[in-house]
């Protein structure tokens, strides 16, 4: 699933092609008006089809941030404000194209479900292999309150102290150290790859409680994990399977991590171990994470 740098990365190459363009309409596939017919609602949620296509014509984008894992599209129609919040789930990517044959890979141009036509006469084009990334057309935050449980962005200063004051509670202090870091509304954009990584750097054992360690190591493992996260960001985040960013290319930051998905601790070279914490498989050194 994309983390925060590699949602960080589909913003940065979002920002200069879509900012202050216009969808005149939206194509949606197929596949979702058959699930929706199904009962089911495969990427856009929250609204019909139709309401979400006549919602987004001609609407301008006036703005795409990121927010932990979210990509956030500030829209205005007839004066009025919108948000278009969408989260890429495990194999969520955007492309701007021409047309959708320039999408280079086959399994990316097989599960285009929703497409932004362009007042510049390009696409925006979302796919998605496994549809569990989500769209949902808003008047404002408060309309999913899910979005407004979200820890501060971790590079922001409230986001030490939020982290800090969590780690008090009885709710948090019982459980392992890794579901912690990995929850996002205890630190923002942390999942499992960088959660990961930020604890194999620090030698602490994935399954550690948090009442067992110290405040002050706590304090570290914060920055250790925003450094993580900084370094991920600047190698272009991490394809571990179907990750690209909107010119279909691959980061980088998966030649550069440690512990995930290794077979062989890099330090002392004895074979790594598999845990499962918070549903997810956590890698980790028997000898070097206490």
């Amino acid at each position: 699933m994309p983390e925060l740098p590699e949602v960080e990365g589909v913003v940065n190459s979002l920002k200069p092609v879509a900012t202050g363009k216009t969808i005149k309409r939206v194509t949606i596939s197929p596949v979702l008006e058959v699930s929706r017919k199904a009962g089911k609602q495969a990427i856009i949620k929250g609204t019909e089809l139709a309401d979400f296509q006549q919602g987004l014509a001609d609407a301008k984008i006036i703005q795409i941030v990121r927010r932990s894992k979210y990509i956030y599209f500030h829209v205005e129609k007839d004066q009025q404000s919108m948000l278009l919040v969408n989260h890429l789930g495990m194999t969520g990517a955007w492309f701007y194209v021409h047309e959708t044959h320039e999408i280079s890979e086959e399994k990316f141009r097989k599960h285009i479900h929703v497409i932004f036509h362009l007042d510049d006469d390009m696409l925006l084009v979302y796919a998605d292999i496994r549809r569990f990334g989500e769209m949902r057309l808003l008047q404002s935050e408060g309309q999913f309150p899910p979005l407004l449980l979200m820890a501060p962005e971790p590079f922001d200063e409230p986001a030490l102290d939020h982290f800090l004051d969590l780690t008090k509670l009885v709710k948090y202090r019982n459980k392992s150290i890794k579901e912690v870091i990995m929850d996002g509304q205890v630190i923002s954009g942390c999942g499992n790859i960088y959660a990961t990584e930020a604890l194999f750097r620090l030698h602490i054992h994935p399954a550690r409680k948090v009442n067992r360690i110290s405040q002050k190591r706590l304090t570290v493992l914060f920055h250790m994990v925003v450094d993580v996260l900084n370094e991920s960001i600047l190698a272009g985040g991490s394809s571990i399977s179907d990750y690209r960013n909107i010119n279909g290319e691959a980061g980088g930051m998966q030649d550069r991590l440690q512990m995930y998905g290794k077979k062989q601790c890099p330090q002392c070279l004895i074979p790594t171990k598999q845990c499962v914490l918070g549903g997810r498989n956590s890698w980790y050194c028997p000898s070097c994470q206490r």
